[in-house]
């Protein structure tokens, strides 16, 4: 565990300085709904594009009240071009009009309820619960999948698997800044293809599995 611990360090530093996820940026406003409706436009869509595109949302709508008055039609507009984006307007403007119907206005902090909603899986839901609430939770994506398991810490062949993987190794203090770490080292150093190894910080302590291609 203390390199483990060592690892997550060595990352956290490297990345410092560098643009983060954009879910991590939204969730500075300590909102779990903004962190939820950012964490769905971010799917499948590039960093930037997903920004744009929360900037124009959010403008228009910031609670599930006023998002909920939207009509799809408007939704898609404000967050086009992202992946996806007549499907995910339609269960934004649902799970907002669910909320205010069920939940007040507001976001549960469980995960098996939030895992209810329409267009809600454990990646979302725990990012929720992490960022938007301060629970200790994995949130698991591409890059946290991939880097975990290309350093050897785990050996899983889905997000699912190494969530589980990594809440047994993993102290909980780091579960929610876990993501961010690896998710701004995966996307500027430890690469999916040919990752940059000449300037890694804890390339003494990764097996590389997987990679065939390094800088």
């Amino acid at each position: 565990m203390d390199r483990i611990v060592r690892i997550i360090r060595l990352a956290r530093e490297q990345v410092k300085g560098l643009v983060v996820p954009i879910v991590t940026l939204v969730a500075e406003k300590k909102d779990p709904f903004l962190v939820l409706v950012s964490c769905i436009l971010s799917l499948r869509t590039k960093d930037k594009t997903t920004a744009q595109a929360c900037r124009r949302l959010f403008k228009a709508a910031d609670d599930p009240g006023a998002m909920a008055r939207l009509s799809c039609s408007r939704i898609e507009k404000l967050i086009y071009p992202v992946g996806f984006f007549r499907t995910k307007a339609k269960a934004i403007r649902e799970l907002s009009k669910r909320l205010c119907a069920e939940f007040n206005g507001k976001v549960p902090d469980d995960l098996d309820t939030l895992l209810g909603f329409k267009g809600v899986g454990r990646k979302t839901a725990n990012l929720v619960l992490g960022l938007g609430f301060g629970m200790p939770a994995i949130c698991v994506d591409s890059h946290v999948h991939q880097i975990s398991n290309r350093l050897g810490w785990v050996r899983t062949k889905d997000p699912e698997d190494t969530e589980f993987s990594l809440a047994r190794i993993i102290p909980r203090k780091y579960w929610i800044e876990l993501n961010t770490i690896l998710v701004a080292f995966g996307q500027n150093i430890c690469l999916p293809v040919s990752p940059r190894c000449g300037i890694c910080r804890i390339k003494r302590y990764c097996k590389m599995i997987g990679v065939k291609y390094h800088r």
